[in-house]
């Protein structure tokens, strides 16, 4: 506590009186004692200006005084609370915006490339922010078979292999060296676990595995530009054209970085709006081959109409909301059909990222936040064939 002279205990030393008209005397002239009982309130920034002069030239002086005013400022430093040191999830989009927007790149990005490029960029700073423990942390995927959903719980590098596995495919389109044989992306998953489980792959490796690969897609993907964009992409059960390829595996990195974020703890966001709703896209258009598959599987009733490709038909109008949203309307009947509004015999509204959660298997169709109306087993085959496009 500052003990003000002229006050307090009549032990405390006083200083004399100033003299009319003379010159107030400066504050090093205190003694001793005053000086180190103002170190308490010195260290807490709680001195007057005068004050806070004698006591910083004191300690000049005095070394006993110099070294409790450290201990008593190390003391300090303990009472605030630490910043956090967590980085603004926007500032890497914002810097590159920035950027690009006073110097556009020379070979840009593609614009069905451009949200793989921003969901593989935010994975990697999420990897690179977590340590060799957290790569064997315990992660759950889940995803919809048949009629349920069914899961299996991984480790964090296991994910990042399972990524590299499928890009594979999308790398052996461009023509770019894939070191696995061909396969569906389940046997290829499989095949590169086997690998990685003879103890010879570490994280690191496998971080820089995934990334050098990515980067080698997104550069070729640039410099081919839309000569290759309908380039096809076989997956084994399906085909997508190349410009589709990336959207799905953008998706898929996204999805899987959630299920990372989520076992260690580590806040993520969903993609940006315009990226989502082309995602949610590509899903609305899979949606009638998804049902037709259905159907010849024995898992969802027959058409109730036959109807010749490229003609209207029955359709469900889809009400994706918020982020990413829009409107769709899915052919019912035929996947060669066309959907229209004139047809509409059902409605679903639900929000984009519960959309998501749903075609990912991260929620089952009886579980999805949707609203519907009209048709119950139009609304029913859309929800489960929603559900059906998940994988591992």
């Amino acid at each position: 506590m500052s003990t003000s002279p002229g006050s307090g205990s009549d032990d405390a030393p006083r200083l004399p009186p100033a003299t009319p008209g003379a010159p107030a005397r400066q504050a090093p002239e205190r003694s001793h004692p005053v000086l180190k009982s103002l170190l308490g309130a010195w260290a807490l920034a709680a001195c007057s200006p005068e004050e806070t002069a004698a006591v910083e030239e004191h300690l000049t002086d005095c070394a006993p005084c110099a070294e409790e005013a450290v201990r008593l400022r190390d003391a300090v430093a303990l009472l605030h609370p630490e910043d956090g040191l967590d980085l603004d999830p926007t500032l890497r989009s914002r810097v590159l915006a920035g950027a690009l927007g006073r110097r556009p790149a020379r070979i840009p990005v593609p614009g069905w490339a451009g949200p793989y490029e921003a969901e593989t960029a935010r994975l990697d700073a999420l990897l690179h922010d977590i340590g060799e423990a957290e790569w064997r942390a315990p992660v759950r995927l889940a995803w919809f078979k048949g009629r349920r959903s069914v899961g299996r719980e991984v480790t964090v590098a296991a994910v990042i292999s399972h990524l590299a596995a499928v890009d594979g495919i999308v790398a052996g389109a461009l023509g770019l060296a894939d070191p696995q044989s061909p396969g569906t992306p389940e046997e290829r998953t499989a095949a590169r676990w086997a690998a990685d489980a003879s103890g010879r792959t570490t994280s690191g490796e496998v971080h820089s595995t995934w990334r050098h690969q990515g980067r080698a897609l997104i550069r070729t993907a640039s410099f081919a530009s839309d000569r290759v964009a309908g380039t096809p992409v076989e997956y084994g059960p399906f085909c997508l054209p190349l410009r589709d390829a990336f959207l799905e595996r953008a998706f898929e990195c996204w999805v899987h970085a959630e299920d990372v974020a989520e076992a260690i703890d580590y806040p993520y966001q969903p993609p940006a709006s315009p990226d989502l709703h082309h995602m949610i896209d590509l899903a609305a258009r899979m949606l009638p081959l998804a049902i037709a598959g259905r159907r010849r599987a024995g898992l969802a009733p027959p058409p109730r109409t036959l109807v010749a490709a490229g003609a209207p038909g029955r359709a469900l109008h889809l009400e994706v909301e918020g982020r990413g949203g829009g409107h769709w309307y899915i052919p019912l009947d035929s996947p060669g059909a066309v959907g229209t509004r004139e047809g509409e015999v059902a409605h679903v509204a639900l929000d984009g990222v519960e959309f998501c959660r749903l075609a990912s298997g991260r929620v089952s169709p009886e579980e999805a936040a949707a609203g519907s109306l009209g048709d119950a087993q139009a609304v029913c085959d859309v929800l489960y064939a929603m559900a059906s496009l998940s994988r591992m």
